[in-house]
């Protein structure tokens, strides 16, 4: 965080969908830059968890692929019985 009184920071463009833009332009009383940072920010402090439990895993892909075949096959055969 910036802590001077003029503080620049890098500037990115986004492209939204035509409803939300409609909806944005209603609400001018809104800061949508800070609420799109704070979303933002949000989903990159789950990245960097994910990144950091990562960082100590000795899971290997070809591990993480066989879980995810049991899973499957474990919701697959729930459903069928049900």
């Amino acid at each position: 965080m910036c802590m001077h009184i003029y503080c620049t920071m890098p500037t990115m463009t986004l492209s939204v969908p035509d409803d939300l833009y409609t909806v944005i332009k209603q609400h001018n009383e809104i800061k949508w830059s800070v609420i799109a940072r704070n979303a933002m920010w949000e989903y990159a402090r789950k990245i960097q968890l994910v990144d950091s439990i990562l960082e100590k895993s000795e899971l290997t892909e070809i591990d993480a692929a066989e879980i995810g075949k049991l899973i499957k096959k474990s919701v697959r055969e729930q459903h069928e019985i049900e």
